[in-house]
């Protein structure tokens, strides 16, 4: 290991060092990033609502087609959840002793994108996170992609709350038809990758797989659950992927998904895309085969997976090798210096680096790599968020003493003379984020 190791566990495999950190891991840097690996994964601190809950609200909402005044209590209710729900995200993030299992989050989530672009989402993208991802990062792939799948947000997101099949008893009865968003994304997106060897066909059949797979109304019992419909689902044997799926309802679905999940190609898909993240933006191919064979040989069990990632000796060989992206940058500022902005004040602050938690622009999820987060507009935006920053921090802070926990032995000679001769406490402090080696991990 070298003597970059301690750096790369805490930014690599974390967000940023905490004062002292740098030297705890120096002991041991790969062994501490895989002993975070034990255990369930953390639950998040405090009273936050369910998906069900919330969704029931919007549905209810919809069904009373409210006088404005409501409208506008309905909708300050749901602001009020989304920051408070991006805010125990933050502190979770900033004080967690095993950031690991944190990134590993941050990364399913994005992977399985739900995004309030669509306003109904804003309310409900946090319990899923917490619902569908969180439980399961160390878990079965298949596990989470079945909770993932038939969680309200994703529903709903993708439209799927709504398809029918065009010979169901629901479709022959109001003409209605199939919706294809979620069988496309999770062929594209959630398993195989766009390369993985699906047709038009396959997603015609994946769609029709998970007809009636909806959202308890309003009226029904337990509003806002998960709802298998049977009178809306497609009748009939389907097939995907060359494999016949005889008619059985909700286990169609099940069976199907199960059988993505342990695809060669979504191996290969969740392989690429783990690299890309943890080791660089075109990681090596032989890295990319190993995670590939681990997954498959250990049926997607992702804590064997993730610890395939951290032994990974390109992850290892020096630090700097990826760019953070907007949102990681601002959870890495607040880890180092210990000051975590308050949910509306969190969104407000990484609106300005066009990163909101919970917003990305499409299914994909935000972008990882350099290309899409160092345009100049983009590097101007994080100078002055670096300043802006900077100036909420309280004056006895000691910005070379954060250089010195942050970057240890890689912080350069030109950056610690800069802030040692900054005009005051708050300029080296942002001298100090805007550095070329704090904007990358």
């Amino acid at each position: 290991m070298t003597a970059f190791s301690a750096l790369i566990a805490a930014t690599r495999f974390g967000f940023a060092a905490r004062p002292g950190e740098l030297q705890t891991l120096a002991q041991d840097p790969r062994g501490a990033v895989l002993k975070q690996l034990s255990g369930p994964p953390p639950a998040l601190a405090g009273d936050l609502p369910t998906g069900t809950g919330m969704t029931a609200l919007f549905l209810q909402s919809i069904r009373d087609k409210r006088a404005p005044q409501d409208r506008k209590e309905f909708n300050q209710r749901v602001n009020q959840v989304y920051f408070t729900e991006i805010e125990a995200r933050l502190d979770a993030a900033v004080t967690s002793e095993r950031p690991y299992v944190e990134r590993l989050v941050h990364f399913w989530s994005n992977h399985f994108t739900v995004s309030a672009r669509r306003p109904f989402i804003r309310g409900i993208a946090g319990a899923y996170e917490r619902e569908a991802i969180r439980p399961h990062v160390l878990g079965r792939f298949s596990d989470m992609l079945l909770a993932v799948e038939s969680h309200q947000g994703m529903l709903l997101y993708l439209d799927n709350a709504q398809s029918i099949g065009p010979d169901s008893q629901a479709g022959m009865r109001s003409g209605r038809g199939l919706n294809e968003n979620l069988g496309r994304e999770i062929l594209e997106l959630h398993t195989l990758g766009v390369d993985g060897g699906y047709t038009q066909d396959d997603v015609e059949a994946l769609a029709r797989i998970l007809t009636g797979w909806s959202i308890a109304r309003p009226q029904e019992p337990a509003p806002g659950s998960f709802r298998f419909r049977p009178f809306a689902h497609e009748p009939g044997a389907k097939t995907l992927l060359g494999k016949r799926y005889a008619e059985g309802g909700q286990s169609e679905g099940i069976a199907a998904l199960a059988d993505l999940a342990v695809h060669p190609a979504t191996a290969r898909h969740v392989a690429r895309k783990l690299a890309a993240h943890f080791i660089a933006d075109n990681p090596p191919p032989d890295a990319v085969d190993r995670i590939a064979k681990r997954f498959l040989e250990s049926g997607g069990d992702l804590r064997h997976v993730s610890e395939g990632v951290a032994r990974e000796e390109a992850a290892w060989r020096g630090p700097f090798a990826k760019v953070r992206s907007p949102a990681d940058l601002a959870i890495a500022a607040c880890r180092v210096t210990g000051v975590a902005p308050r949910g509306q004040q969190w969104a407000q602050s990484l609106r300005m680096l066009d990163q909101l938690p919970f917003y990305a622009p499409q299914p994909s999820g935000w972008p990882d790599d350099a290309a899409s987060w160092v345009s100049p507009e983009a590097v101007l935006r994080r100078a002055q968020w670096c300043e802006a920053f900077a100036n909420r921090m309280p004056d006895t802070i000691d910005p070379a003493a954060l250089a010195n926990a942050s970057l240890g032995d890689a912080a350069p000679a030109e950056i610690v003379d800069a802030i040692a001769h900054a005009p005051s406490r708050r300029d080296g402090v942002a001298l100090l984020l805007a550095s070329a080696e704090f904007q990358r991990r």
